[in-house]
């Protein structure tokens, strides 16, 4: 599923991201990598979704949110 998809207060396992290269870097230098476990926290309308990623909240907008793929669940961080 897409992360723009998730429902607030549950947890997701990153499978993929598919940004443009400079993008998916700045990404991965926060700690968003695959098999990375992201928690929704709350959402502001369809466009922003804020995230908690390895202990620091990031608001992320729409047109990241539609190209990251999560699966539902639990992984070490």
């Amino acid at each position: 599923m897409l992360l723009k998809d998730a429902k607030i207060g549950r947890t997701y396992i990153v499978e993929s991201i598919d940004l443009p290269f400079q993008l998916e870097r700045r990404l991965e230098a926060l700690g968003m990598t695959q098999r990375t476990s992201i928690s929704v926290l709350n959402r502001k309308g369809k466009e922003i979704l804020i995230i908690k990623l390895r202990g620091t909240r990031f608001a992320l907008g729409y047109n990241i949110i539609k190209n990251i793929t999560v699966e539902e669940g639990v992984a070490n961080e």
